[in-house]
């Protein structure tokens, strides 16, 4: 069983629902003990905008913005795909906390080491 565990995230406003779980499931990852990277693309890259999730809470979960704090706090590591951001104009100076922007080679590297991913 691989101890390294990818969550790719698709999206941000335009699912919350998707958006939220993606966290959830992170979570309970790294508090398992494994090596989790959430990685934020296509619309999951205006998640890596500070103040972005701020509002976003759906029924049932906390606040997405806590549980993405909550994330890097126990180690999760966040990657933003490079390509994504750039389409969508933001700003490298107003990325979140824990947030880093990478290629899809650093991707490809994390799965290539036996990484197990889901989609969300």
């Amino acid at each position: 069983m691989t101890n390294k565990f990818l969550v790719s995230l698709t999206n941000g406003k335009n699912d919350t629902d998707r958006a939220t779980v993606a966290f959830v499931v992170a979570n309970a990852a790294v508090a398992s003990g494994k090596e989790v990277v959430v990685f934020l693309n296509i619309d999951g890259a205006y998640l890596s905008d500070k103040g972005y999730a701020d509002d976003i809470h759906e029924g049932g979960f906390a606040p997405l913005k806590g549980l993405m704090d909550q994330f890097v706090e126990a180690g999760g590591l966040i990657w933003v795909c490079s390509p994504c951001h750039k389409k969508r104009e933001l700003s490298e100076d107003n990325l979140i906390e824990g947030a880093t922007i990478v290629g899809g080679a650093k991707v490809v590297e994390f799965l290539s080491e036996g990484a197990a991913s889901i989609t969300y």
